[in-house]
């Protein structure tokens, strides 16, 4: 398959960014697995190296928001944050018609749909994906925006007394139909926000989908994956979104992307989050309310998009029920914490 650059260009670029295999033409392979920007495998020298661009396609707020991904792996370098480690980058976009970056390859794996053996079968090892999962967002919080020139990079101040009207905004280009249970939890969302927290970097989509662990056990945590939504905020709501697979304290049995039974109980991983990040969770029920209403929000656009016929998905039927499924949960989960103030 064709790669939409020049590779003699990359590999003048390559030459002078002193990577690997200098005067050597790389080898360059088209990778599956963005959904955002595309990916290619770039061999040279004997190293392998993957780059990140945005397509041909892509519109102004695609191309910044790879920009600032690639600020944000050059601020997490020397940091205990598990990550992809930042190679090279043209922001420019001159070296090759489009901004990109090249990072070392992650030798680890995602999960999407299964389990890899010993996961599928192990209790124990499964176990210690979800920990995990929590330690690599717990050490992100922890890293100094501040001391790493991420000034600029997000607009911490009053995170939480925008994130209502925004994302009622949002929704409101592309709203189409009742959604029950949206209103009542932002309302509760705009009564309960927390009364102070501490910014730092958020990862804005933080899943399991979105992190790679290493091949062996025991479990570990190999890398955090696409960055495209990062920014300054509250990085207890990556936590929350990191537990969308939890029905209070107990894992889901239905109606999650990946069987999480034999997972960890709530609990358990609140109290990881807390001893490695040094952050609070007392106000939990807040960030998990937000975040199953907002990740409904989001959703409900890619819904629009197949119903009107402006977007093809190989499961259409699947978005509809869970924008539903999430209000539901969101607003559910207000009215049992009404009593908070």
């Amino acid at each position: 398959m064709s790669v939409p650059f020049d590779v003699a260009r990359l590999a003048r670029w390559l030459d002078a960014e002193d990577v690997a295999g200098t005067g050597e033409l790389p080898m360059v392979e088209r990778l599956t697995g963005g959904s955002q920007n595309e990916l290619f495998s770039v061999s040279r020298g004997g190293v392998r190296t993957v780059l990140r661009m945005p397509p041909s396609t892509a519109d102004q707020a695609r191309v910044d928001g790879l920009r600032r991904e690639l600020r944000l792996l050059g601020a997490l370098a020397g940091t205990d944050v598990p990550h992809a480690e930042l190679v090279a980058g043209d922001a420019s976009g001159e070296a090759l018609g489009m901004p990109f970056y090249l990072m070392k390859a992650i030798d680890g794996w995602s999960p999407t749909k299964n389990w890899p053996a010993p996961f599928d079968t192990d209790p124990q090892a499964r176990r210690g994906l979800a920990f995990e999962l929590v330690d690599g967002i717990a050490k992100l919080s922890r890293v100094d925006w501040q001391a790493r020139g991420l000034q600029g990079f997000g607009r911490p101040e009053n995170f939480h007394e925008r994130q209502v009207d925004r994302w009622l905004a949002f929704l409101g280009a592309y709203r189409f139909r009742e959604l029950p249970g949206l209103d009542e939890a932002a309302d509760w969302l705009r009564r309960h926000r927390p009364a102070r927290y501490e910014p730092g970097i958020m990862h804005g989509d933080y899943q399991f989908a979105n992190v790679m662990f290493s091949h062996d056990t025991p479990a570990q945590l190999a890398a955090i994956i696409d960055w495209e939504m990062t920014t300054i905020g509250d990085p207890l709501l990556d936590l929350a979104w990191a537990l969308l697979g939890w029905d209070g304290e107990e894992p889901k049995k239905t109606g999650f992307y990946l069987d999480v039974s034999g997972m960890p109980r709530r609990g358990e991983l609140l109290a990881h989050y807390e001893r490695v990040s040094g952050r609070s969770t007392e106000d939990i029920e807040y960030y998990l309310v937000l975040a199953n209403w907002k990740l409904a929000i989001v959703l409900e656009k890619t819904h629009a998009a197949l119903v009107r016929g402006s977007r093809v998905d190989p499961e259409p039927e699947r978005f509809g029920p869970q924008v539903l499924r999430l209000l539901r949960t969101a607003s559910e989960l207000a009215g049992s914490h009404t009593g908070r103030s």
